[in-house]
C-alpha cells in the first residue's frame, strides 16, 4: 500500500496550486511503477516506464534480502552461500547490478571482491529464444535512470572482454557477440549476456531448447564456461493441477491406488498403466471427464449464454497468443473444417450427420503492443460469430474465445480437455507446462516436437499422443526453400485464404495482412509448411474419438506417465544441481507454530 498523501499538502489555509499539481503528479508517477504491469513498450515512455518498474522490484527484493542476511551475518564473504537468487529470464537481471552497487557503494567492499559474491549468489534461467526475452536496455535510458548501474556494468563488461579475448585471440566478432554493451546508435546493454557472466549457473527448461541454448543461442559462451550451462525440464505441482483442480480424478485415483502417495510421488501414477484398459475403470473415468466437461460447459452458460454439446470433442488452446504458439493455424484449421462441414450441407449428405462435432476453445492474452496478435484475437472472434450462427452445419461446429483468462479459468478448463493444441513451430518453444497440466488431467496432445512435448512423448508413448509437422533440424531449411517460393502451395490452405478474402468473415481487408503472412517468404513461422499434416493430425483424432475405448485408454496412459513432471523433481534437481541445498523436513516445528499442512 502507498502512504497516504500528508495532509499539510491539501491545508486550504496555504493551498498552492502549483505545488498540489506537483504532488499529484509525483503521486501518480510513483502509482504508474505498480499500477500496471508490463505497459506496452512500443514508446519511449512505456520503455522507461517498464525498465523502472524492473528496478523498483529488484531492488527491493535485494535490498530484503541484504536486511534479513545482515540479521544474523557480519561478514559477506559467505552472502552467496547463504542466498540463492534464480533470475527468472531477463526481466530481473538489473538486480545483478543492484546487489553489485549496494556491496560496492554501501557495504564498502572491493569491485572485485564484489563482483565474486555476486556471481556466487545468481543463477539463470533461460525460458525462450525469442528476442523479447533477451532484453536490451538502451544505454542512454541508462544513463537517465540509473547512471550508477551502467557504470558498474561497463565495469564488469571490461573485465569479461579481457576474459574473453584471452580465450578467443583474434577473433573480433566473438569479441563483438559476447560483450554485454552492443555496440550502435545508440549503445544497448545486453541483459542475457550480463545475467550470464555474473550467474554460476545457466539452465535451459526443456531438453530440446538446452540443446539450442548449448548448440546455437549461446555457443561461444559454452565454450568459455562449458561447467555453466545444463537442463531443469519444467514441472508442474500435482497439488493445484489436478488435487485442487479436478477433484473428482483426484478422488478416483486415491480410490484405485488406495493412497494418497501419488500427492506427493507423482511417479505412483505409473501404476495406472494396469488398469488401463480395464472397462470399469475405463467407465469411471470417463464419468469423472463427463464431470469435468459439463462443469465447463456450465460455466460458459452462466457467464457467456454459450450452450455447448458435452459429447463433442472439446479442443481447446489455451496459452499467451504469439505468433509462434500458432493459434493462427489453429483457427485456419477450423476454417478448413467450417468449409467441409458446408459442402456436406449444400450437398444434403447425410454424412453430415456422422461428423463428430467438436467445440473449439481458445482462451489467452497477448502482449500490450503486439498488434498482429490482437489481430489473431479478432479473426477468431470473427470466425467464432459467423461459424456458431450456421444452422445449417446442424452444430457440429462450435468456437469460442473466452475473455479474461487466467489461473482459476484455467483450473476449470484444463479438467474439461479431450484434446489440446501445443503446436508452436519447432524449435521455439522453450518448454511448455500447459502440456503437461493437460496431459495430467488425461487431455490428449496434438502437438509438433517442440519443447516438453518431446519429453512427453517419451514418457506416455508417441502412440499416446498426436504428432504432426517439422521437427527443429528441418525448419530452417524450410525456410530458405521458402524464399524460392511465390504463392500458397497447399491448395487447401490457398482455398482458406480465399474464403477469408471473400468476406465471410467480415471486412476481408481488415485480415488482409494476416493472409499475406501465409505467402511462403513472409511465413517465417511456417504455417504452410505445417498445414497438411496438422490436418491429418486432426483427422487421426476424428478417427480415434470415436473409439471409446481406445481413446479412454490413451487418456489413461498420458496421465499414467507424467509422474516425471512434478514440480518437485524439477525444485530437486534446482537445489541439488544448482543452489547446493538440503531439503529439510520442518513438519514438526511448522506444526508447533500452529500452521495447519493440508
Amino acid at each position: 500500500m502507498w502512504a497516504s498523501t500528508p495532509s499539510t499538502e491539501f491545508d486550504l489555509t496555504s493551498f498552492n496550486e502549483g505545488n498540489y499539481y506537483k504532488a499529484v503528479e509525483k503521486r501518480q508517477a510513483a502509482e504508474a511503477l505498480s499500477s500496471v504491469l508490463y505497459p506496452n513498450d512500443n514508446t519511449n515512455e512505456g520503455k522507461e516506464l517498464r525498465f523502472k518498474q524492473q528496478y523498483f522490484f529488484v531492488s527491493a527484493t535485494i535490498q530484503d534480502i541484504i536486511r534479513r542476511f545482515k540479521l544474523y551475518n557480519k561478514d559477506f564473504s559467505n552472502f552467496g552461500e547463504k542466498n540463492a537468487i534464480q533470475l527468472n529470464d531477463t526481466h530481473p537481471t538489473l538486480s545483478i547490478l543492484e546487489l553489485s552497487r549496494i556491496l560496492i557503494d554501501v557495504e564498502g567492499i572491493k569491485p572485485a571482491d564484489a563482483y565474486e559474491i555476486v556471481k556466487k549468489t545468481f543463477a539463470y534461467t533461460n525460458h525462450t529464444v525469442l528476442p523479447e526475452a533477451l532484453e536490451r536496455w538502451s544505454v542512454p535510458l541508462f544513463e537517465n535512470v540509473l547512471p550508477r548501474h551502467l557504470q558498474i556494468a561497463y565495469e564488469i563488461n571490461s573485465i569479461h572482454l579481457a576474459e574473453v579475448a584471452r580465450i578467443f585471440p583474434n577473433q573480433p566478432e566473438v569479441l563483438s557477440k559476447l560483450s554485454v554493451v552492443e555496440e550502435g546508435n545508440p549503445k544497448h546493454i545486453r541483459m542475457a549476456n550480463l545475467a550470464i557472466v555474473m550467474s554460476h549457473t545457466v539452465n535451459g527448461v526443456a531438453a530440446i531448447h538446452t540443446g539450442i541454448l548449448k548448440d546455437h543461442l549461446f555457443k561461444e559462451f559454452v565454450q568459455m564456461y562449458p561447467k555453466k550451462f545444463l537442463n531443469v525440464t519444467n514441472g508442474i505441482t500435482p497439488r493445484r493441477w489436478l488435487a485442487a483442480c479436478n477433484q473428482p480424478l483426484a478422488n478416483l485415483l486415491t480410490e484405485t491406488l488406495k493412497s494418497e502417495d501419488w500427492l506427493v510421488d507423482l511417479t505412483e501414477l505409473i501404476k495406472l498403466r494396469e488398469y488401463a484398459s480395464n472397462p470399469v475403470f475405463q467407465n469411471k473415468w470417463n464419468v469423472v471427464k463427463q464431470q469435468n466437461k459439463k462443469r465447463l460447459a456450465d460455466w460458459l452458460q452462466l457467464h457467456h449464454n454459450i450452450k455447448i454439446d458435452t459429447h463433442a470433442i472439446f479442443d481447446i488452446q489455451i496459452k499467451r497468443i504469439h505468433e509462434y504458439k500458432r493459434q493462427f493455424l489453429n483457427i485456419l484449421r477450423v476454417v478448413y473444417e467450417y468449409n467441409e462441414l458446408r459442402r456436406k450441407a449444400e450437398m444434403g449428405s447425410a454424412d453430415l450427420d456422422n461428423v463428430v462435432p467438436k467445440v473449439i476453445i481458445f482462451a489467452g492474452k497477448a502482449a500490450p503492443g503486439y498488434f498482429r496478435a490482437k489481430k489473431i484475437i479478432k479473426f477468431i472472434n470473427s470466425v467464432a460469430e459467423r461459424v456458431n450462427s450456421d444452422k445449417t452445419i446442424k452444430n457440429k461446429l462450435k468456437v469460442f474465445f473466452i475473455p479474461n483468462y487466467n489461473v482459476s479459468l484455467a483450473e476449470i478448463i484444463v479438467p474439461a480437455s479431450d484434446i489440446s493444441e501445443h503446436i508452436s513451430t519447432a524449435g521455439m518453444e522453450a518448454s511448455g507446462t500447459s502440456n503437461m497440466k493437460f496431459a495430467l488431467n488425461g487431455g490428449l496432445i496434438i502437438g509438433t516436437l517442440d519443447g516438453a512435448n518431446i519429453e512427453i512423448r517419451d514418457a506416455i508413448g508417441h502412440e499416446n499422443m498426436f504428432i504432426f509437422g517439422l521437427t527443429e533440424e528441418k525448419v530452417q531449411p524450410a525456410r530458405e526453400h521458402n524464399k524460392t517460393l511465390s504463392g500458397i502451395q497447399d491448395p487447401r490452405l490457398l482455398e482458406v485464404a480465399q474464403t477469408i478474402r471473400s468476406g465471410l468473415f467480415g471486412n476481408a481487408q481488415e485480415f488482409e495482412e494476416l493472409v499475406m503472412s501465409l505467402t511462403p517468404s513472409y511465413d517465417y513461422y511456417l504455417l504452410g509448411e505445417d498445414f497438411g499434416s496438422y490436418l491429418e493430425a486432426h483427422k487421426r483424432i476424428e478417427k480415434v474419438f470415436v473409439d471409446t475405448k481406445e481413446w479412454t485408454k490413451m487418456s489413461i496412459m498420458s496421465t499414467a506417465g507424467m509422474g516425471i513432471f512434478s514440480s518437485d523433481r524439477s525444485v530437486e534437481e534446482y537445489a541439488k544441481n544448482i543452489w547446493n541445498v538440503e531439503a529439510v523436513d520442518n513438519t514438526d516445528q511448522v506444526v508447533k507454530k500452529g500452521v495447519t499442512l493440508d
